[in-house]
C-alpha cells in the first residue's frame, strides 16, 4: 500500500526565469500538454503538479502560474513569478521532489519558505526552505 502526502509549493520566481523553466513548470502544472524539449525524461518522467479533479485533499488540488507585479518604481513596475501548487502525491512522486526543487530553487525571487510536504493524515510538516540558489534538504 502506497503512502498519500499534500505536497504545496508556494514561491516567487525572478522575472528573468528563463522560458526553458517557465515551460517546464507550465508541463508539470498541466498547463501545457507538449513536453518540453528541454526535459529530461528518465528524471521526470511525467507531471507532478497537475491538479487532480478528484483529488482526496479537502478543497482539491490547485496549480498557478502567473506573472503580476509586485511593486512600483520610479523606474516602472516590477513582476515576479507567483508559483502555487498544491497537489495530492502517492509517495512515488517524492522521488523527483529533489529535480523539481532544483528546476525552481536557482530562480526564487525571496529566499525562505517555498512550501511543504505533510503525510495525508499527519500533522508534521516538512517544509521546503529556498537559500540562495538552492534548497534545504527535504527529508520524507
Amino acid at each position: 500500500m502506497s503512502d498519500h502526502f499534500e505536497a504545496v509549493f508556494s514561491c516567487f520566481l525572478r522575472d528573468d526565469t528563463p522560458d526553458s523553466v517557465l515551460e517546464t513548470l507550465r508541463w508539470h502544472l498541466g498547463l501545457n500538454d507538449e513536453e518540453p524539449e528541454s526535459l529530461d525524461a528518465e528524471n521526470t518522467p511525467y507531471p507532478l503538479l497537475v491538479p487532480d479533479s478528484n483529488s482526496r485533499l479537502p478543497g482539491g488540488d490547485i496549480a498557478s502560474l502567473r506573472r503580476t507585479v509586485q511593486e512600483f518604481t520610479t523606474s516602472g513596475e516590477r513582476y515576479e513569478w507567483e508559483l502555487l501548487a498544491r497537489c495530492y502525491w502517492v509517495d512515488d512522486f517524492t522521488l523527483w521532489l529533489d529535480d523539481l526543487l532544483t528546476l525552481i530553487a536557482p530562480h526564487v525571487a525571496r529566499p525562505g519558505y517555498g512550501g511543504h510536504i505533510r503525510g495525508e493524515y499527519g500533522t508534521g510538516l516538512k517544509t521546503i526552505t529556498f537559500r540562495e540558489g538552492t534548497y534545504d534538504p527535504v527529508g520524507i
